[in-house]
This record gives C-alpha cells, structure tokens and sequence, in this order.
C-alpha cells in the first residue's frame, strides 16, 4: 500500500510467523495485522512500543488477543464478523453430516477392505429429520446454521442463553435452559464464544446430562470444551459421536486419542476456509487497520 502513504513489513512464510520473529519486527510498529494463530500479549505490545495504534486480526475471536491490555494502551481492535458467517455455517452442516452418517468412518472401510457386501445395518447413523437439534451460543452463526438444516425436516431447534432473542423467533429457535437443551436434543451444536465463564464448559458433568444417542459438533474455540471429559464420554458411549473443528491445541498432535476413535470426527479447523469468505476477511482487516491508523471510523471494532 505504498500508494496510501504505507510501509509494510511482511512475514513470507506460508506458516504461522514465530513467535521470536513476530516479537522483534513489531518494534516501533503502527499497525499490526494478525491471525488467530498470533498471541498478543503484554509482551508482544511492549515490544511494539506507543506508536502501536491498532490491531487488525484476520478473525471473528480474539481470545488470542490480550484486550484489556488494549484498553489500558489506547490501542484499537478490529475484527472480521459477518463476512465468514456464511462459510462456517456450511462448514459446521457438513461436519454433522460426516459425523452422523460416519462418512469418514465408511470411506476408511472402502481402504481396509471391510466393505464386503450390503447389509441392511451396516454404516448407519442417525438422520435429521424429526430430530432435535440444540445450539449453545445463537449468534450470527448458529442462526445461519438453523436456516441451514431447515429443509432437513427436523422437529425442533433449541437454543440456551442469558436473554431471548429476536431473530430466533424469527427463525423458529424456542429458548430453553441449558440443561433442558442438552436433555432434549439429538444434536447439540456449539457456536459460542470463549469466555472466562464458557472455558471448558462441557465437562463430564454437561456431557452426562446429554442423551446416549447424542451427536456433539463444537465449530467455536476448542477451549470450551474439557477435552478428557468428551474422549471418556466418547470412549464409554455415554455420547454416540463428535465432529469437531475446532480443538485444544492446535494442531492436535497425530497421536492425540481423539483422533484414535472412530466416533470422533475432526477437521483442521477450516470452518471459514472458502475462497471468497477469506479473501473477504483479509480486505476487512486491512479496511480495519487503515481506518485505525487514518482516524476514522473502522468498519468492524471490538474496542
């Protein structure tokens, strides 16, 4: 953006910038443009001295981001909403599918050799429709996931949260407590925040209050769920299956137990990895950084 007066320094590696790196070239820096995969924190900011003005992350979370130090600073935070809602939505429908209809599990017996004939039980899994579907968190994404599995002719959709919310009468979404969601629902799919009080929310105690024939699909942050309580709800059954895109770390080691069972779906945390969706979210982080560091108003702030 040589044109607007900028410069840019640029990390050129197609993996995450290290950590050592990131903290030495954001000395005396404007602007930083990150990733989730960035932790900002107190030192990244001293490191990057009072001329840092804003932040931009390529994101709609930012617990990666230390925002009360942002506060303390004056510095501006700008993150990307709306603009992946659409692809994550699709990304999480599909998820529930490869999770309920074992289409990993099916595609691996095609390899070893275990698809031998058909058989009237073979590869089945529980189907949407008169099911019940919950959803922890009805924000942008959760209400374009319910407008998704509409057509799938499913019985009711449920949602729990601290107050009741327009949009969900709109789209046919019945407020119930947590407990009663978890109790009910044949699918429960989390698009929540992580917060102090969501972190690790799904514990033994959560995962036992849910049905046995229960399909679990996590597409938020990996650290709202207790991930030792969901592998011993997996491995006894207490729960049929989960699909998850998101995870605690990431990446999961290749031998982490999650990925040893074969109800347990996992994908490399790509809710948002369309074409379109990530070039929108790159332009609206630069749109968030110029406005920053022009003065005016961003077009997506957190604070």
């Amino acid at each position: 953006m040589p044109a607007l007066g900028f410069e840019i320094k640029m990390w050129p590696g197609k993996s995450p910038v290290p950590r050592e790196e990131l903290i030495k070239q954001v000395k005396g820096v404007d602007a930083l443009f990150c990733y989730l995969t960035d932790k900002i924190d107190e030192q990244v900011l001293e490191s990057a001295g009072p001329s840092l003005k804003v932040i931009g992350t390529m994101s709609v979370g930012y617990d990666h981001i230390n925002v009360s130090q942002l506060k303390k600073k004056g510095i501006k935070l700008g993150i990307t909403p709306d603009v992946l809602t659409d692809a994550v939505a699709e990304l999480s429908v599909g998820l529930l599918l490869a999770t309920s209809r074992r289409l990993f599990e099916a595609h691996q017996e095609i390899l070893n050799g275990g698809w031998s004939s058909w058989a009237p039980f073979w590869m089945c899994g529980p189907g949407l429709q008169n099911s019940t579907v919950g959803v922890v968190g009805l924000g942008r994404i959760g209400q374009e996931i319910v407008k998704r599995l509409k057509p799938f002719k499913v019985t009711r959709f449920l949602y729990c949260g601290r107050s009741d919310k327009t949009e969900a009468r709109e789209i046919g979404v019945s407020r119930v407590s947590l407990d009663e969601l978890l109790a009910h629902s044949d699918f429960v799919i989390v698009t929540c925040a992580l917060t102090p009080d969501t972190k690790e929310m799904f514990n033994d105690s959560l995962f036992e209050k849910m049905k046995s024939s229960a399909i679990f699909i996590n597409v938020s942050r990996g650290g709202v769920v207790d991930q030792f309580a969901l592998q011993r709800a997996l491995e006894s059954k207490r729960i049929l299956a989960a699909g998850l895109d998101v995870m605690t770390p990431e990446p999961l080691p290749p031998k982490h137990p999650l990925l040893q069972l074969s109800n347990c779906v996992i994908l490399p945390h790509i809710g948002s990895a369309t074409i379109q969706a990530r070039k929108d979210m790159a332009l609206l982080t630069v749109k968030n950084i110029i406005a920053g560091v022009s003065g005016t108003p961003m077009p997506a702030p957190l604070c």
